[in-house]
């Protein structure tokens, strides 16, 4: 049984307050692993924490984290270490998108999002891994659809994306004999935070989206695939019929493929009909 995977298993989380990260936690914490959640808001890491310990009994490290800074990724490595003595997982989850046109868009927003989901990644993948090497443990980042087919108005958001992904992929052909599994989950979209607070074009957060998010995969069941992904120690998934479809049109057909994507994106967005990429 995949489940078992979990018991007792250390496992890093960050972004762990909402979205996919908090669901994960949540369901680590259920599967009998030893959970460290990370996320900038430590009020809402110790009441997950609290609520993870009442229903489960599960051992929990809250350490507040800014991921773009690199001294606090080692911190929280250094915090897991220190509680638990070893890592097993490590889940690259923190992330920020945004919405706009990059020739309206401040550039300090394009260097946000870098900071966040490329270097974030990548200052706690680099903490982290000569621990996950001595356990042949699992690096993992959450790299989304849009880090195989590019979104207009995204420009920063996608570019993010791509890096993680190129990142991950040397990463994993580096250890290919090391026993170290590297690990690319790509979800379509998923209902979450991350739109509400995506960056507009002045760098302040959305606070709204026009997409209909009814009918979206919840976040209970994007985190269920990745766990079962997770235990079978794969290195690469692409969610939904139409993520796989969407990722092999930009390899196959991509001149097609951009007017797909400016039809969804482009023209329909104010009327909240993007819902095509995550």
């Amino acid at each position: 049984m995949w489940k078992s995977y979990f018991k007792d298993k250390v496992i890093i989380v960050t972004g762990a307050s909402s979205g996919i990260g908090l669901a994960s936690a949540k369901l680590f914490a259920s599967l009998g692993a030893r959970v460290s959640i990370a996320s900038r808001s430590l009020d809402k890491l110790e009441a997950l924490a609290s609520e993870l310990a009442a229903n489960y009994g599960a051992e929990v490290l809250c350490v507040q984290t800014d991921v773009t800074v690199e001294e606090q990724c080692n911190n929280l490595i250094a915090k897991t270490l220190e509680r638990f003595g070893h890592i097993d997982i490590l889940v690259n989850n923190a992330g920020l998108s945004m919405r706009a046109n990059f020739i309206d868009v401040n550039l300090d927003v394009l260097r946000r999002l870098m900071d966040v989901n490329f270097w974030g990644t990548v200052y706690c993948t680099k903490a982290a891994l000569p621990h996950l090497l001595e356990t042949k443990g699992t690096v993992a980042g959450v790299i989304s659809i849009a880090g195989y087919s590019a979104l207009p108005k995204r420009t920063g958001y996608s570019a993010s994306k791509y890096a993680v992904r190129g990142f991950l992929d040397a990463l994993r052909i580096e250890h290919l004999k090391d026993g170290l599994t590297v690990f690319a989950f790509a979800p379509n979209y998923v209902e979450s935070n991350v739109r509400n607070a995506a960056l507009t074009a002045d760098g302040t957060p959305q606070g709204s989206t026009p997409l209909d998010e009814k009918g979206l995969m919840s976040a209970d069941e994007c985190a269920l695939r990745f766990a079962k992904s997770l235990a079978r120690r794969r290195t690469r998934q692409i969610l939904t019929p139409l993520g796989k479809i969407t990722c092999a049109g930009r390899q196959l057909i991509p001149h097609i493929d951009d007017r797909i994507t400016y039809n969804y994106i482009m023209e329909r967005e104010d009327s909240g009909s993007d819902a095509r990429k995550n």
